[in-house]
Parts: C-alpha cells; structure tokens; sequence
C-alpha cells in the first residue's frame, strides 16, 4: 500500500490492472486509464503480462479532474500521449525524451482528452457496512454463487429491505448491478489469464454465455472475443512482463 502527493494516471499499454483504494476497486483493461487523487493510498495489481504506465499530475492539472477514483476510456491521442511520456527512453526520468516545456503541454493534452471522456462503470465501490462487507466477502470469494439477496441475508442475519437499502444508499447501485460489476471484473482477470469466453462465462456465474457476453459488452463496450482479439492488437510491440513505467 502507498500514497503520493500527487494524484496519477495508470494505463496498461499491455495486459489487465487492478487498483485497490479505500473507495473500492477499479479495474484497468485495454484502452482504459485509471485515475487515483493525491492522498488516496492505494496499490496495483497485474493481471497476466502487463505493460502499466504511470503519469503523475501536476496540482493545477489535478483540479480539473475528478476528486475521486476514476476509470475513463482513453481516446487515441490520449493513448498516444500515455506513451510518449512514459516511453523507454525516459520512464527512469534520468534521459528525458522530451523538454520539461513539451512535457508540460503533453499533460495538458492528455488532460483534456480526459475531460471529454465519459467515466467508464469499472470502478466497484468498497462497502463500509459490516452486512454489505460480509455480503461482498461471500461474493469476491465464490463470484459464480447465484443465491438472492434474500439467502444471502438470512446468512449474516439481515433482511432483504435493509441490504437492498443499504447497497442504493451507500454505494449508488442495486444488489443485481454491484454483483454483475464484480462478476465482470472477475471475468476480465480470466480473460486477460487466457480462459476463453465460455468457461469466463460459467466461472463468474452466467447461466449461458449469451447472457455473460451481453452483461460484459454493456459495461466494457465490446464483446469478450473483440476484447481479447484487441488486446492482442493494441498492444506495444514489444510489450514488457509485468512492467512499470512511470512520468512525473
């Protein structure tokens, strides 16, 4: 776990990432940047080889977006500018690749390519309810576990009106929507692990991949397929295992 003074960009160039706050859990895939404020401790985790990059956003820059964690569909420029700040030739910040003026104009761009995107249902909020984290505790353990709300209270010794209260009023979202998001996140760990979408499909709970792949295209924009043919296309061309490079 670690905190920074300022607030910072994650994309992964190659690969899946997880970024655990206090708020909750924001999952990074292809083409996705994560926002994380200044003070916020957090930490990362890749899934499969992963190719992170790190931007790190002047105050002035934080302002202008959320002051909250966010996961944003990066545009091809912003993509671009990903890249060529944290490029191989100065993700060690000892040969800059660029003037400490052309740097500061790619921030901006990148900036505002970022607030023109939409904010992308990827980020699982983290319940501070002892019932709601006993619920989340059963689900994240086995997430293809389709028991209702109801079985589920009568567990931890909670009725349906108070969880299904609990989840609108602390976490924005119904019971049906968080579990459909952790099950997503869940599938695209397997999916960047190699399964295929049938078994993603069964693992995470659906009934039949019809329905696992029109949840999964609802929140990530693409079919699981496209997804993983894509991953295969847009990465860098000599991706890095499990790498880290970052941009002040």
């Amino acid at each position: 776990m670690q905190s920074h003074a300022r607030g910072h960009l994650v994309y992964a160039a190659a690969g899946v990432l997880t970024v655990h706050t206090e708020r909750g859990t924001s999952i990074v895939p292809a083409n996705r940047v994560a926002w994380t404020p200044a003070g916020f401790t957090h930490h990362h985790r890749a899934h499969g080889d992963t190719d992170m990059r790190i931007v790190f956003l002047a105050p002035s820059l934080a302002r202008l977006v959320p002051d909250h964690p966010a996961v944003f569909l990066a545009s091809g420029l912003a993509r671009e500018v990903l890249l060529a700040l944290t490029g191989p030739r100065d993700h060690d910040g000892a040969t800059p690749g660029h003037s400490r003026s052309a740097r500061t104009r790619l921030h901006r761009v990148l900036v505002d390519e970022l607030r023109d995107a939409h904010e992308q249902p990827l980020h699982l909020p983290e319940p501070q309810d002892d019932r709601l984290r006993a619920v989340a505790r059963m689900l994240y353990e086995t997430p293809a576990d389709n028991a209702t709300l109801a079985e589920l209270g009568k567990t931890i010794g909670a009725s349906t009106r108070t969880l299904s209260r609990l989840f609108r009023g602390e976490l924005g979202m119904t019971f049906y929507e968080w579990r459909t998001q952790l099950r997503v996140h869940h599938a695209l760990v397997l999916l960047a692990d190699g399964h295929d979408t049938t078994r993603t499909a069964y693992a995470c709970g659906w009934a039949n991949p019809s329905s696992f792949i029109a949840a999964f295209t609802d929140i990530v924009g693409t079919t699981p397929g496209r997804y993983r043919a894509g991953r295969r296309t847009t990465a860098p061309a000599s991706p890095l295992p499990t790498a880290g490079k970052s941009s002040g």
